[in-house]
Parts: structure tokens; C-alpha cells; sequence
């Protein structure tokens, strides 16, 4: 699982400090209720769902409940709302409950944080058995990507394969890289230690929320769960996958309600899960990210010189369940924030981008943009077709529900997600180059189970770079056996893959109306901002025409 931008964080933080500041005296909900908001938040929070947010937020300070609420749809076909009870897949922060789980053991004497995981783990291979449990926790092992994808079933003995024959990018703790693959391995531990990760997370980890277990598999998370719901419109992953599941557990299996992650995060920082010793550890920068940011076991820490008040965070998504999840603990008031969304439309992080600025600055919350106007059918129905550009590249209008236009190829996609960081762009392509020509570890891994899938790759070409879900995306077209595939890759630095989609749609976005033309609609304000008209058999995306193919 992905772990979103840290810059959403700061966001959330003073939607936090703001949101309470109104409130004196919050009265308290049952843990049944399904909405008990502040009403001047709630009425902003209704206007960001009437532009696409669905989802639900918990906040609290000093452990009383200030907004608890759901917005959107749960489930779209059944018509079932979101409410604060709806359960969501929260990703990548589960590496917060895994971090508790080592550090609870280590409470017990069971294990030390500079133990080896060869230490625990005697069938490890590689270099990964010298990396310790606190460079593990803290992602300064050198072990770079995942132990696996995402819902394909990954046994332990595979997993333990998979890390084992791991190549380093760095020796352990030397240097820092994000990696799912370490929470993999501290999991591996937990169970060795317990007999069952699963057991002891939901027995020890997880006791006294009502909501809280894992997406897929037992002990199963508890509640209605809200449908995710990805790019391209398909739903996500239901939570309905066999296993077994050592490519997500540790590092981005479990699912909880708002409320309970609102609830359990206090708890944490306050002593009811982990010693104050082990408290104290979670909370104290360790690796320097730069910018006023550092890394401890599970979090992100903030200091109060970089963004005036320190906090620490925890977030995740960008799977395939079509959820995200965020959470933000403030020591001053013992505040929390909860968020979580399962649309693209307008996610958890977009919200909080999006509105904390002026929340920062004491302004009223912003209002979404909103292009106004709807799309006449008959227009519409004018203008849906594909158009080909000269340099070869098309554009893909449709109809289906809301009008939507869709790129193909470079050319087509660089005109319509122009690129903030065009050298960032260039040096991911490069790197994403180099994987599908197998000249890295992670590259030949990635080309071996291509084959396995599809048969030899006699080559690929190269399909535009957008960003998504706060990372780099790729898109290629991948010459099999079978004809052209699209596929998508997202690398991390060391050009181990975070993410990836064979069989990919391409790139698309809704267009909603701009006077005499159209703009992406995009209510945070985090997409493309380019102008989309349409004439005689052409349509203009930015300066690139192209005509009715």
C-alpha cells in the first residue's frame, strides 16, 4: 500500500486546530452515532460532498468527539449512504499498528528493537536478516518495494523468499527509503514471537474497537463497509480475497470505522497500548526527512518550527480497494483527526489540502470550484468520439456517465496532464526505462512475471507520465504475444516499484463546462489545469489540436 503525501498532513493539522477552536463544550455521541458534527463544519463539509468527497471524518479533542460524521455514497448501485460508522480499508496505516505490536512485545521482553531479523527469523535470507527491528521500523534497512502485489496470494515461505532475495539499495542504516517490504518482515516477526500476527494484532493491538480488523480475512473488520471506488469507475476490492495475505498484512491490511482509528490513535499517545517508554519512542523524530519533517516507528513527526505546531502523522492508499486514509494526532489538546474516502472524485488528501491553507490563516473554509452549468445531451452527444493527433497520440471523449476525456499515448497525455516537475517526469520515465529493460533487480523480477503472465515482452513503448494519488505514474503500451497492453508503473527513488497496473485504462479525466469550453473538473484544485474546447471534428486540449479519427 501507498502512503500518501506528508504534505497532507500539515493540512490536516490545522484543519484540527481549527475546527475545535469554535467548540467549547462538544457533546458527546454515542459510539453508535452515525453524525455528530459541529454545524459550521458540517455545513462546509456537506458543501465538499455536494463536489464529490465521499467519505467519513472523525474528530476529537481530549477524547470527546467535535465532528463525527459520513459523507457520499457507501455503495452507489444500493444507495446506501456513508456515516460515521462505515468502515474503510486504511492502507498504509496500518504500519502504525504494526509498529505498536513490535513495540508491545518489546514492553514484554519478548523481543528488542536491535534484534536482527535473522535473530527471529532463522529460514531469512540475504541481507535483510541484518536489518534490525528499529531500522525496520523507521525504513532504514535498504530494502527497497513490496514483498508482493496486492490481493495475490503470498504465503510466509514466499514471503520470506521474496524479502530474503532482496538486493539492498543501501547497507542497513546508512540511509532512508520507504518500503512495504520491512513492515512485511516485522509482521513475519510478530508472528514468529506470538504464533499469529493476525491474532495478536486483533487480541492485543486491536482489543476495544468495535469496528477494527482486517479488509480481507479473519478476525474480520466489523460494520458496513463502503465500496471503493477507483479512476476508471470499476469498483475496488471488496474484501473478499482467500489469501493468504503476507503482501498486505503488516503493511496495509486492516480496516476500522473513523471514530475507532480516532479512538485508537489517542489511546496510543496516551499510554493505553504501549508503554510511556514505547510512547515516547513513536513520538521522537529519528530519521530527518527535511522540511521540518522525520520519521518514527509507524508516523511522520512535524516540528513546530517548520508549521507552528507539532503533530505526528499517518496515511495511506492508492491500492486497489479504492480507499484512502489519513489520521493526525496533536499532543496540545490531545487532538485527533480521522479521514477517510473511497471515491477519486475529491479524496481524503485533496480535502484536507484543499481547505487547510485558509484554516491556517483563520479565513473561512474555501468552498469547492465548481465549474457551473451542465453539459447539453445534445452537445454532448456532438462531441463523443475519438480524435488523433498528427504526432500519433488520441484523445477518447465519452459520454457514459459525465462527459470525460481520456489520453492515449505521449503526446496526448503530456498536452493534457502537463507536468509541474517536467525533470522529475523525465527522470522517472528513465527509470522506468531502465526497469522494463531489465537492467536493475527490481526490472528483471518485473520482466520475469510478465512473462509468466503474458508471455514474452518483445518490447515497449513509451505512454505519458501523469500524477496520481500523489506519486508518479508511467504508462506504457507493452508489446505481448497477444497484441499492445497498457500498463502503469510508479518507482520509488531507488527504482524498486510502489505501484503497478497491467492492463490498464488510460489516463482520463471528467470535463465539466468553462465558458465556451470545458476544464477538467477538479473541486480541490489538485488535477490538470488546462483548457479543453471542441470545433468542427477537432477538439484543442491546451495548444494541441486533434481531429475526429
Amino acid at each position: 500500500m501507498t502512503r500518501l503525501l506528508l504534505g497532507v498532513a500539515v493540512a490536516a493539522a490545522v484543519l484540527l486546530a481549527a475546527c475545535t477552536s469554535d467548540v467549547e463544550s462538544p457533546a458527546a455521541p454515542s459510539p453508535s452515532a452515525s453524525s455528530a458534527c459541529d454545524p459550521q463544519l458540517d455545513a462546509a463539509l456537506d458543501a465538499w460532498a455536494e463536489a464529490g468527497f465521499s467519505g467519513a471524518v472523525s474528530v476529537t479533542a481530549a477524547g470527546e468527539p467535535v465532528c463525527q460524521a459520513g459523507y457520499g455514497s457507501a455503495d452507489r448501485a444500493a444507495e446506501r449512504p456513508n456515516t460515521a460508522d462505515t468502515v474503510f480499508a486504511i492502507g498504509s496505516v496500518t504500519k502504525a499498528f504494526t509498529a505498536a505490536a513490535v513495540l508491545d512485545l518489546a514492553d514484554d521482553g519478548r523481543l528488542a528493537l536491535d534484534d536482527r531479523a535473522g535473530d527471529h527469523l532463522p529460514e531469512l535470507r540475504g541481507p535483510a536478516a541484518d536489518a534490525t527491528l528499529r531500522q525496520l521500523l523507521v525504513h532504514t534497512s535498504g530494502l527497497n518495494g513490496s514483498a508482493g502485489a496486492d490481493h495475490q496470494p503470498l504465503s510466509r515461505d514466499d514471503a520470506l523468499a521474496a524479502v530474503g532475495a532482496m538486493q539492498p539499495a543501501f547497507p542497513p542504516g546508512t540511509d532512508y527509503l520507504y518500503t512495504n517490504a520491512g513492515y512485511t518482515l516485522l509482521a513475519l516477526v510478530v508472528e514468529e514471537v506470538t504464533g499469529s500476527y493476525r491474532e495478536h494484532a486483533a487480541t492485543r493491538i486491536l482489543r476495544g474497537l468495535p469496528s477494527a480488523g482486517f479488509w480481507d480475512g479473519s478476525p474480520a473488520a466489523r460494520g458496513d463497509r463502503a465500496v471503493g471506488y477507483l479512476d476508471d469507475g470499476s469498483t475496488g476490492a471488496a474484501g473478499d480475497f482467500a489469501g493468504p495475505h503476507w503482501a498486505l498484512d503488516g503493511n496495509g491490511a486492516l480496516a476500522m470505522s473513523m471514530p475507532d482509528l480516532a479512538a485508537w490513535t489517542r489511546s496510543l499517545f496516551t499510554g493505553g497500548v504501549v508503554s510511556d517508554e514505547a510512547t515516547r519512542t513513536i513520538a521522537t523524530p529519528q530519521v530527518d526527512l527535511g522540511d521540518g519533517a522525520a520519521e518514527t516507528p509507524g508516523w511522520v513527526a512535524y516540528d513546530a518550527a517548520a508549521f507552528g505546531v507539532p503533530f505526528l502523522a499517518s496515511a495511506g492508499g492508492g491500492g486497489d480497494v479504492g480507499h484512502e486514509a489519513m489520521v493526525v494526532w496533536i499532543p496540545d489538546g490531545e487532538r485527533v483527526l480521522a479521514v477517510a474516502s473511497n471515491g477519486p472524485e475529491v479524496t481524503a488528501e485533496e480535502l484536507v489540502e484543499a481547505i487547510g491553507p485558509a484554516l491556517a490563516a483563520g479565513e473561512p473554509i474555501p468552498a469547492p470550484d465548481v465549474q457551473g452549468g451542465t453539459v447539453d445531451p445534445a452537445v454532448a452527444a456532438a462531441i463523443v468520439g475519438d480524435y488523433r493527433l498528427d504526432t500519433g497520440g488520441a484523445y477518447l471523449v465519452s459520454d457514459d456517465d459525465g462527459l470525460r476525456i481520456a489520453a492515449r499515448g505521449a503526446d496526448a497525455v503530456r498536452a493534457l496532464f502537463p507536468p509541474a516537475d517536467p525533470g522529475a517526469v523525465r527522470e522517472h520515465e528513465r527509470a522506468v526505462a531502465a526497469l522494463l529493460a531489465g537492467q536493475t533487480d527490481a526490472g528483471r523480477e518485473e520482466l520475469a512475471a510478465l512473462d509468466d503472465d503474458f508471455g514474452p515482452i518483445g518490447g515497449f513503448e513509451p505512454a505519458g507520465t501523469v500524477l496520481a494519488d500523489g506519486e508518479l505514474r508511467t504508462y506504457v503500451t507493452l508489446d505481448t504475444g497477444d497484441g499492445p497492453l497498457l500498463a502503469w508503473y510508479a518507482l520509488n527513488a531507488e527504482g524498486g516499484v510502489d505501484g503497478v497496473d497491467v492492463g490498464a485504462d488510460p489516463p482520463s479525466v471528467p470535463l465539466a463546462p468553462d465558458g465556451d469550453g470545458f476544464r477538467p473538473s477538479d473541486p480541490a484544485g489538485a488535477g490538470p489545469d488546462v483548457a479543453v474546447t471542441f470545433g468542427d471534428d477537432t477538439v484543442t486540449v491546451g495548444d494541441v489540436t486533434a481531429r475526429r479519427g
